[in-house]
């Protein structure tokens, strides 16, 4: 399969704005372009990068779809100009969000990136490898899911970063903010889920 690759938006010596979804995409469905719209939108973002991973350190292999398929969907789902989806991680070595994160910002260095995830996964990210680090290296974008509109604010690793959250109107420039700095965002929710679809499926 043809690869596309990624290279800083706008060229030349400015700053690209880019927001990172990550994950299986198991499979991609409109919740995930629901929230990188959101995300363009609210954050001034240059671009949304989708980041097909070959797996998943929390989810059982045997529950993914085989890589390609996976990312044939999400490249279908996508289909916004200004989001991206890319099979970069099947060259990296860790499938960890902290690993794809250090590579990401060693070889765009002068991007802003954001980490983009829904309410849900707010709400265990303290069992995310370093998740610490994650947020000391860039700021986190969060948005709202059905049924994890609040719970997810009270769970561990937001009430150990809570010094940390951006409120208000400030929220809009996250993109600018230097790290540990997070920040979520209520909206229009989507319903639809990858673990629901697959759920139909059999």
């Amino acid at each position: 399969m043809a690869r596309r690759p990624l290279a800083p938006c706008p060229p030349g010596n400015m700053a690209a704005r880019i927001g990172i979804l990550g994950g299986s995409f198991n499979p991609a469905h409109e919740g995930h372009r629901h929230i990188s719209l959101m995300a363009l939108k609210s954050l001034g973002l240059d671009e949304v990068w989708w980041l097909v991973s070959p797996k998943n350190p929390l989810k059982s292999a045997a529950e993914l779809a085989g890589f390609d398929e996976r990312l044939r969907r999400a490249r279908a789902v996508a289909a916004h100009p200004r989001i991206r989806v890319s099979d970069l991680e099947r060259d990296f070595p860790s499938a960890y969000t902290v690993d794809v994160l250090t590579r990401l910002r060693r070889r765009w260095p002068r991007n802003r990136f954001v980490w983009l995830m829904g309410a849900d996964n707010l709400a265990q990210f303290h069992l995310w490898r370093r998740w610490q680090d994650i947020l000391a290296s860039v700021p986190v974008a969060v948005f709202d899911r059905p049924d994890y509109s609040y719970a997810p604010l009270w769970a561990k690793a937001a009430i150990a970063c809570s010094a940390s959250r951006v409120r208000g109107k400030a929220r809009h420039r996250l993109a600018m903010c230097n790290p540990p700095a997070w920040a979520f965002f209520h909206g229009r929710r989507n319903r639809l889920s990858s673990t629901a679809i697959r759920r139909g499926r059999a």
